[in-house]
């Protein structure tokens, strides 16, 4: 019930045995044969049994310990995993292959990302970094911190994310420390950036003035699975 898992799953060669994805998961085309079962987060739990799984994959999180609790409670092996970095996406693509039964493609799916992200480090290794802010939400102002895989992506792929020293996934910032640390990129996704572009606050920013504001596919590069090499 997490697009994460849902990839993760497909590229395991156990696509067809996906009897229930999630409302938001859109890749590969072929997850979206599968009827969803609604939202990951707090999911309806009816639906999940009436598709009767032998496994279900959550998101985990507080908002969905009740339901993983009823899951568990009707018998059905459930399994909640929250990947914030790029080596929790290996280590649970791994344990994925282990819960499926076969161990060898967990292994060979993660390997080979893992691989394709060392090639990008080597080519970018040497070349000067590019600093770059990441905002994902407006009211309050988060950014991408240290703590996501999108920095550590964004290493990879030659930037320095301006916020790396931060632990947390995507803390809360002033717009004000933004224009003082003087980013010379700002990534956005698609609709977010046609936001921030028409912001007059916004063009206070050097970058956006200068027109570094960067569009990326947000489906692609926020999505800590097994399309992380292509990202990068």
């Amino acid at each position: 019930l997490t697009p994460a898992t849902t990839e993760i799953l497909f590229a395991l060669g156990a696509g067809n045995r996906v009897v229930g994805p999630g409302e938001y998961d859109k890749w590969p085309a072929a997850a979206l044969v599968v009827p969803a079962l609604g939202p990951g987060l707090r999911p309806n739990v009816e639906a999940v049994l009436a598709v009767k799984p032998d496994i279900v994959f959550l998101y985990a999180s507080q908002d969905n310990r009740a339901a993983a609790e009823r899951l568990r409670a009707a018998g059905i092996m459930t399994a909640a995993f929250k990947v914030d970095s790029i080596e929790q996406f290996a280590s649970t693509t791994r344990l994925m292959g282990r819960l499926i039964g076969d161990s060898a493609k967990g292994v060979f799916v993660a390997d080979t990302v893992m691989c394709t992200l060392d090639s990008v480090r080597a080519i970018t290794a040497s070349l000067p970094r590019v600093s770059v802010v990441i905002p994902v939400y407006q009211d309050p102002l988060l950014v991408i911190g240290g703590g996501s895989s999108m920095s550590q992506l964004v290493h990879i792929a030659g930037g320095r994310n301006i916020y790396d020293s931060l632990p947390q996934p995507s803390p809360a910032v002033t717009f004000e420390d933004i224009v003082q640390r003087n980013p010379d990129v700002v990534l956005a996704g698609p609709e977010h950036g046609v936001t921030l572009r028409n912001s007059a606050k916004w063009r206070g920013v050097p970058a956006v003035r200068r027109g570094r504001l960067l569009f990326m596919d947000t489906s692609l590069v926020f999505r800590p699975a097994t399309r992380l090499g292509e990202g990068a």
